[in-house]
């Protein structure tokens, strides 16, 4: 590879998870602290990471696919980009990807990146690098000060998964869950609240699986860091996600019914209706352990909204085990929903079981299982209009004098008037879509 001169403009293209895009500005901010700045719009830039997600079918080859597009791109303007591959193909491939890619200067795992300056240094001499070590936690403590200008941030605390769940690469490519400390995290985001931060969704693999001892030494679970959180003033929505059944306690439960900063929203993941399935799943949890879980959160906080993931086609699943994922889906009624055909990924248990389902089938059943979701969501937000509710101002609308922002239940939300971002307004809402509500704005209630 011969030298090359130092980028003076860089684009991060994150896929996937949050934690993706969590980690894709903190590598956008480590850029910067190197006087890099984002490309313009329509514009080539001289560096491009690549920050992988692995958790779907043929996800290396289309990083492939995209090093390729970004190299003939730039052969257009007579230039060739540097590109660095990130995430958790880089960490999954590693050399796989220098090998079958000349053009890839940098491959940096999950737990690697804040290494990306050394990185790029050598690849601006002429030298190729890969680094996929994952250190515990080092990574934050070399990671710059946070430089939010937006009234909504993602704050890691938690990574790495101990669930090896059959059909997931999480475990081998972001490694064991650890916890980060409670003093960095307060600090984190009393930092991001100086910044004009106004919600702060708190992200792990398995967040709820978050421990560590707070001021006093006292060992606390996540209730008590969203406890913590919530004494911050300017702080004035928390979320958290993704969490895992397994993980869910009763601490968690009744923060949902005593933080009003806590948001009423759910994301807890079930992935199948049926116990046969779970089990093969490597799922610690049944459907009626699942079932009775929301109920105990419904009863603590009776307008939380529930959201879930789901695998339709898992090796061995039955027309009657899909159906008993229907069957729960009627009985919970998701406010919002992320559903999937099963992808095998290699490396995983689920890859090499028998009974793998025939595409067509699986098809088939994610149509079925996606009508019953788009339908329960477009009830709750029907079930919305006529309500007056708080909404975060985010950004502008496309149209002028309209504004989006997300209602507590985490729904958009458009409307028109006299506000800025980052503004807290009075909303009634007063028209329901599948994916959005129109509302007629009330007040302002802070900024």
């Amino acid at each position: 590879m011969k030298p090359t001169n130092s980028p003076k403009t860089y684009r991060v293209k994150s896929f996937g998870c949050q934690m993706n895009v969590y980690d894709g500005e903190r590598m956008a901010e480590l850029l910067g602290e190197q006087g890099i700045v984002p490309a313009p719009e329509g514009e080539e830039a001289d560096l491009v990471v690549l920050n992988t997600c692995h958790i779907r079918e043929k996800a290396a080859e289309k990083v492939y696919s995209d090093i390729g597009r970004l190299t003939k791109a730039g052969r257009k303007v007579g230039k060739e980009p540097l590109i660095a591959v990130a995430g958790c193909v880089a960490q999954a491939e590693g050399e796989e990807i220098m090998a079958r890619s000349p053009a890839v200067s940098m491959v940096v795992g999950p737990q690697a990146y804040h290494r990306l300056p050394e990185m790029l240094e050598k690849a601006v001499k002429g030298e190729r690098a890969t680094d996929t070590d994952m250190p515990a936690i080092a990574k934050f403590a070399a990671l710059p000060a946070r430089k939010k200008r937006f009234p909504t941030a993602f704050l890691t605390v938690q990574e790495g998964c101990d669930k090896f769940c059959t059909y997931c690469v999480v475990p081998y490519t972001r490694g064991a869950e650890i916890s980060r400390p409670f003093a960095d995290l307060v600090d984190e985001a009393l930092r991001l609240a100086d910044q004009g931060v106004r919600e702060i969704t708190l992200l792990g693999q398995n967040v709820n699986a978050w421990s560590g001892s707070n001021a006093e030494g006292d060992e606390i679970g996540l209730d008590g860091l969203i406890r913590e959180l919530a004494k911050i003033p300017e702080l004035q929505r928390i979320r958290y996600t993704t969490s895992h059944p397994n993980d869910f306690y009763n601490g968690l439960v009744r923060c949902h019914a005593e933080v009003y900063k806590l948001m009423p929203y759910l994301h807890l993941p079930v992935q199948s209706g049926s116990d046969r399935v779970l089990k093969a799943m490597n799922r610690s949890h049944t459907a009626e352990s699942y079932l009775r879980l929301l109920e105990e959160v419904r009863a603590a906080r009776p307008d939380i909204a529930l959201s879930g993931d789901f695998i339709v086609g898992f090796p061995g699943e039955t027309e009657a085990e899909f159906e008993e994922t229907l069957a729960l889906v009627e009985e919970v009624k998701y406010a919002q929903a992320f559903s999937f055909k099963y992808s095998p990924r290699p490396g995983t248990p689920a890859a090499t079981m028998d009974g793998q389902i025939p595409r067509e089938v699986m098809d088939e059943r994610l149509q079925r299982l996606q009508a019953a979701l788009n339908r329960h969501q477009l009830a709750f937000n029907e079930a919305s209009v006529g309500k007056t509710c708080e909404v975060l101002v985010e950004r502008k609308g496309k149209l002028p004098g309209q504004w989006l922002g997300k209602s507590p239940w985490l729904q958009s939300v458009w409307f028109e008037g006299e506000c800025e971002i980052g503004d807290m307004v009075e909303v009634e809402l007063v028209e329901a879509g599948p994916n959005s509500l129109a509302g007629k704005l009330r007040e302002t209630v802070a900024a």
